[in-house]
């Protein structure tokens, strides 16, 4: 998946963060202080960070402007209006507000991680997934996905053995208004086994969620 770097003061939350998104397939750096994340980055390829305001030795905001092009997303406790208008007008991708739900944070990152990644086509054996498109096909013909399949696919791949709750493809597929029951999830990933002919690729995880389970790595490629 992707590198992050969190840059947080706080041990307790700093670790939280990191031991959360690591579960979900992400690597993650951590760093305490500005300086530390400054050097970081110009040391090694990050694809996004995650940005506490407060920090002992610089702002929020002064580290934005030193992030060498890598997406940013604030993670802080500052909820005036005028520091979300002044982080989002300075370039951050997004603005999270202490406390947070973590699946919700986890949801954030990963809308922003699909919005700079490149690659455009997933290809596994005799299916080809095109994501801009929202189109899929096996054999070179194309497979009729209903929205929700395809977004329930797409969080799939993009998570490809990985275990996902009922939860999480509950929010990829229908976002996080939808006060529908767990359980069309179920139905939907039913469908998408036979449409696909993946019965054996997407696993269930008792009590749990999903799994797209691979043999081998699917390839992601430019369009």
């Amino acid at each position: 998946m992707a590198t992050l770097l969190i840059v947080e003061d706080d041990k307790t939350i700093n670790e939280l963060m990191a031991r959360t998104l690591s579960v979900t397939g992400h690597q993650c750096l951590t760093a305490y202080t500005g300086s530390e994340a400054v050097s970081m980055i110009q040391a090694q390829k990050v694809d996004l960070a995650l940005l506490d305001i407060n920090l002992p030795d610089m702002d929020g905001f002064c580290l934005m402007e030193r992030l060498e092009g890598v997406p940013a997303i604030y993670v802080t406790a500052r909820s005036d209006i005028g520091d979300r208008i002044r982080g989002l007008d300075g370039g951050a991708e997004d603005y999270i507000v202490k406390p947070f739900h973590i699946q919700e944070l986890i949801s954030r990152v990963n809308v922003v991680l699909r919005r700079y990644k490149r690659e455009d086509i997933f290809c596994y054996g005799q299916v080809k997934v095109d994501f801009p498109n929202s189109k899929a096909y096996r054999n070179g013909e194309e497979i009729i996905l209903a929205k929700q399949e395809f977004e329930l696919l797409k969080a799939l791949i993009l998570n490809k053995n990985i275990t996902l709750t009922r939860e999480q493809l509950l929010n990829a597929a229908w976002g996080w208004e939808y006060e529908g029951d767990e359980r069309t999830v179920d139905v939907h990933i039913q469908r998408l086994r036979k449409k696909l002919h993946w019965k054996n690729y997407i696993k269930t995880v008792y009590k749990i969620g999903y799994r797209l389970e691979l043999e081998q790595e699917g390839r992601l490629m430019d369009s």
